[in-house]
């Protein structure tokens, strides 16, 4: 089974954090949503309060085939103010492992040089971050897979985002097993 850490924080746009774990869990991987602040309790952007699963001090990195970061200006700074989290981006991405972030969040991978020379897409109001740190901006889509590594625009584009996360974990299948069943409310 695949498992996944979505990593919050406060200020974490709510809509891109919580669709994609509820579309992954729907389709079967194991998701663990992870506050990246000293405590369980996350306040998001609009002031939604999510419980996370797990602190990312008590995790163990290696357990997981993908890391999701959710963007939201201030979950985004936030995100990229943690060196731990940034560290094993770095590494996932070596090791080729899945990185997938929405919104505001490539900013993070773009800052560590994993978008140096990839397409890549973000949310517009950083779009400039992404070329200013060597990416190639994608504009025209809603969601970018570059091999290991998923973007995506922005909140409206939450579904695309978890069900590409689906598709690259679980396979096309799965996706579209789910994307029927969502449609047709039958899950």
């Amino acid at each position: 089974m695949a498992k996944v850490a979505v990593f919050m924080a406060d200020g974490t746009e709510e809509v891109e954090a919580i669709t994609p774990v509820d579309l992954l869990r729907r389709a079967g991987a194991d998701v663990d949503i992870v506050s990246i602040m000293p405590s369980l309790e996350i306040e998001s952007s609009r002031g939604v309060k999510v419980i996370a699963d797990k602190l990312i001090g008590d995790i163990d990195f290696d357990e997981y085939d993908m890391l999701v970061l959710p963007g939201g200006v201030k979950g985004t700074n936030n995100l990229n103010s943690c060196e731990l989290l940034k560290q094993n981006i770095v590494k996932f991405n070596e090791q080729g492992k899945g990185i997938a972030a929405i919104c505001a969040a490539p900013v993070v991978f773009a800052g560590q040089g994993i978008l140096n020379g990839k397409d890549a897409t973000s949310n517009p109001g950083v779009w400039e971050q992404l070329r200013a740190n060597g990416a190639n901006v994608i504009e025209d889509v809603k969601v970018h897979v570059n091999g290991n590594i998923i973007t995506s625009q922005a909140m409206g584009t939450s579904v695309d985002f978890g069900l590409a996360l689906v598709e690259y974990l679980l396979g096309g299948e799965a996706k579209e097993t789910l994307r029927k069943n969502i449609r047709f409310g039958a899950m």
